[in-house]
């Protein structure tokens, strides 16, 4: 699971991006609304923990954008404004969940837990498909016409976005940072070796599903008539 991390007090985004990742959590890190809200846009995101007094813009107008943009991504407030008005607010204008600072990390864990179990969201277990393909992210086991294969954290991650947008163009930049993290400078010829070894672990197991090239964009999934 890759969460947005969207807290303005360095320590404590800090400390949290450090547990979270400790417990197997993909972490991004943002500090001020306007990087939270063109990073929560992108389509890489299995959940965001958002702060209501951010820097620029605000986490109730990152929140109202999301949602009037049909973004259901699920968004967990970390806040202090802990008045019965105040979770309301949140809780109205489409947070799933609303957690008052100070909070036990054990707590947000739970939350965490909780949102993710919800009907329509996808769980770490969960099999993910496309035509004659299916990817079974538990057992991290890739089945096709032909057979089935394993791949490594890395092929798993680019293939599951690929998966969870089937047919759309995926920029370069976006599957950077959803594979490798907004934090690391990595190669661009980097994300072309892993689409090369995807694309053969798809060969291996007789899928008709192709990654594609956009010229100067980035990727594509799509399925090869038979």
């Amino acid at each position: 699971m890759r969460i947005l991390l969207a807290e303005d007090d360095r320590n404590l985004n800090a400390s949290l991006k450090d547990q979270l990742e400790q417990k197997g959590y993909d972490v991004d890190a943002c500090f001020d609304g306007e990087d939270t809200l063109y990073y929560a846009r992108q389509p890489i995101y299995d959940l965001i923990l958002l702060d209501r007094m951010l820097p620029s813009i605000d986490g109730t107008a990152i929140l109202k954008k999301l949602r009037k943009e049909h973004n259901s991504v699920p968004i967990i407030f970390i806040t202090a404004l802990g008045e019965l008005t105040d979770r309301v607010r949140g809780l109205d204008l489409g947070a799933d969940d609303y957690l008052v600072k100070p909070f036990a990390f054990e707590e947000l864990l739970a939350r965490i837990r909780c949102v993710s179990r919800r009907p329509g969201r996808l769980e770490q277990n969960q099999k993910l498909s496309f035509g004659d393909l299916v990817w079974d992210m538990g057992e991290n086991r890739l089945h096709g016409p032909a057979g089935q294969c394993s791949l490594s954290k890395k092929e798993g991650t680019l293939l599951e976005i690929f998966l969870r947008n089937p047919g759309q163009i995926l920029s370069r930049p976006i599957l950077l940072s959803r594979v490798w993290g907004m934090e690391f400078e990595v190669e661009e010829g980097n994300l072309d070796n892993y689409i090369h070894f995807l694309r053969r672990r798809l060969k291996a197991v007789g899928s008709h599903a192709s990654i594609m090239t956009a010229r100067g964009v980035g990727y594509r999934l799509t399925e090869s008539e038979q």
